[in-house]
């Protein structure tokens, strides 16, 4: 059953308090947040997905179904709160997508990876037309040098998290997500563009 996106959504409290008690081994906490999880993972995947390009052939239910079987693997995970869940949310959404867009470029023997702009409905992307994998090397390195930084990309990007979400994930106020995003965005440019003009590895 597709989640409705007008179904009232769990308090912060109440989903940290399932997530909680399900680290601790709870099955009753656990059945009561899968439903809400799988609803959360819809979310984030059809928001993940309105920024792919339109050819793209991994459809909104395939990345929703990866993301939920590699969500499984968490089970055992020491769950904090919503936020950490969301974290966690993002890097799957990132992980199945770029794994996705590395097997399509193998399949074609190298040639040719599929394009896809980094932008969200309020702030263009000065990274338009930067490949995937590309952006996910580009974000790793960024990752290293600024955690902070790379997290924001990676909620906004893979996650497709407001600001105001974004902000409450990591505990850091909305003007300091957006001037991270737009650092954060120049950098990932300058660097696609440096590994372009040298030749990938």
């Amino acid at each position: 059953m597709v989640p409705d996106d007008k179904e009232p959504t769990p308090s912060r409290k109440d989903v940290t308090v399932l997530l909680q008690a399900w680290s601790k081994g709870d099955q009753a906490a656990a059945e009561k947040l899968m439903p809400l999880i799988y609803a959360e993972l819809y979310r984030l995947a059809r928001r993940s997905m309105r920024r792919e390009n339109p050819q793209h052939t991994l459809e909104t239910g395939a990345l929703l179904n990866e993301a939920y079987l590699r969500f499984a693997d968490w089970k055992n995970a020491r769950w904090e709160n919503r936020s950490h869940f969301y974290g966690v949310a993002c890097q799957i959404m990132r992980r199945v997508l770029v794994d996705y867009a590395r097997a399509r470029t193998n399949q074609k023997r190298g040639g040719g990876a599929r394009r896809v702009a980094l932008e969200d409905a309020i702030v263009a992307s000065p990274v338009k037309g930067a490949d995937l994998i590309a952006l996910d090397e580009a974000l790793t390195r960024l990752s290293e040098q600024d955690p902070r930084k790379g997290r924001v990309v990676e909620l906004r990007f893979f996650g497709g998290l407001s600001v105001e979400e974004t902000a409450a994930v990591l505990e850091i106020s909305p003007f300091t997500v957006i001037r991270d995003w737009n650092m954060a965005k120049s950098w990932l440019h300058r660097e696609i563009q440096a590994t372009d003009s040298h030749g990938r590895s």
